[in-house]
């Protein structure tokens, strides 16, 4: 597994990392043993950059993670984030509620601090007025973090957290469905020596190219219960695009496809080949998914040609699918 450095910090993260929000039962029903058995999978693969957020399953994913991390005690990075929590979102937001929130987390994954800690999609005028920054910064002082990033919805709010120059990471949706960021945020992200984690790199599994029409989730699964936006932004399930029309898309996106490639590692290759990417990050239901997902670190980069394609693509027939601001 190769490895990339995170912005201007000393973490150097796999590029295929673990998204964990998984393991907190949003996908539909996950047992603790499929939970562990995904991580060990993980770890014994290369992947040491580890993202999860105190709201997946109300801390769930955190305490599974933090618990096998402890026992096998491998020297990885934890992502955690902040922000979207009962009482802090949407307008909660204090030093106070930041630190005790930060030390539940440490509570949970058995941590004395956090590696890199991230607000998590917080309201656009909260970011703008920037006390949470200077939160952040305290926290940072105090030993209870190293570093500091933000998750962010929209590019306007990339590029207001970018304006902060201690700023170590951007974590974005980034993939074949919503390529918008390459065209500007990169350039200036690599200028500010911000890394960048791309989320939703299979788009909620629809980029895997394994759905169909008739495919169903769990009722207690996001891509059931907020596939048009009824529980959150629309754009973190399926990555904004409507279910049926993503089908199609897919696809279309698959007749660029090197034979050789699986739907998902041709999805993910696209992402790394992006040099502004420090770290993939999707999630897993099982551990096969898991040693499929890390092919992607070793697949030779595609061609010049083939991304050409796949932007004139994304321009004449996806962007304007998109259901949510970009």
């Amino acid at each position: 597994m190769k490895q990339r450095k995170l912005g201007d910090s000393s973490i150097l993260a796999s590029e295929v990392g673990l998204g964990c929000w998984q393991l907190g039962g949003d996908f539909g029903p996950i047992t603790i043993t499929d939970a562990i058995h995904i991580i060990e999978t993980a770890l014994e693969s290369g992947v040491t950059f580890f993202d999860t957020a105190d709201v997946y399953g109300a801390g769930q994913s955190e305490s599974i993670l933090g618990d096998r991390l402890e026992q096998i005690k491998k020297d990885v990075k934890v992502a955690t984030k902040y922000g979207r929590g009962e009482g802090t979102y949407p307008n909660g937001y204090t030093l106070q509620d930041m630190r005790d929130a930060v030390r539940r987390s440490c509570d949970r994954l058995r941590r004395d601090k956090i590696d890199l800690l991230q607000l998590h999609c917080i309201p656009p005028s909260v970011l703008e007025k920037g006390h949470v920054f200077d939160f952040l910064r305290q926290l940072q002082q105090d030993g209870l973090i190293d570093y500091f990033g933000a998750s962010v919805e929209t590019m306007d709010e990339a590029m207001t957290c970018l304006a902060h120059p201690d700023l170590t990471s951007l974590q974005i949706i980034f993939n074949l469905f919503r390529q918008a960021p390459k065209d500007t945020l990169f350039k200036v992200a690599k200028e500010n020596q911000v890394g960048i984690i791309a989320r939703l790199p299979l788009a909620s599994g629809l980029l895997s190219g394994k759905f169909n029409a008739s495919t169903s989730f769990a009722e207690s699964d996001h891509r059931n219960y907020n596939k048009d936006g009824e529980a959150f932004s629309v754009g973190e399930t399926f990555s904004g695009i409507d279910f049926s029309e993503g089908l199609k898309l897919v696809d279309a996106l698959e007749q660029n496809k090197p034979s050789e490639l699986t739907m998902a590692n041709f999805a993910m290759r696209w992402i790394l080949d992006h040099d502004a990417v420090t770290t993939i990050i999707p999630g897993a239901s099982s551990a096969q998914q898991v040693l499929q997902n890390v092919n992607a670190s070793a697949i030779a980069p595609l061609s010049e040609e083939s991304h050409k394609r796949l932007y004139e693509l994304y321009q004449s027939k996806i962007a304007r699918l998109i259901r949510c601001p970009i």
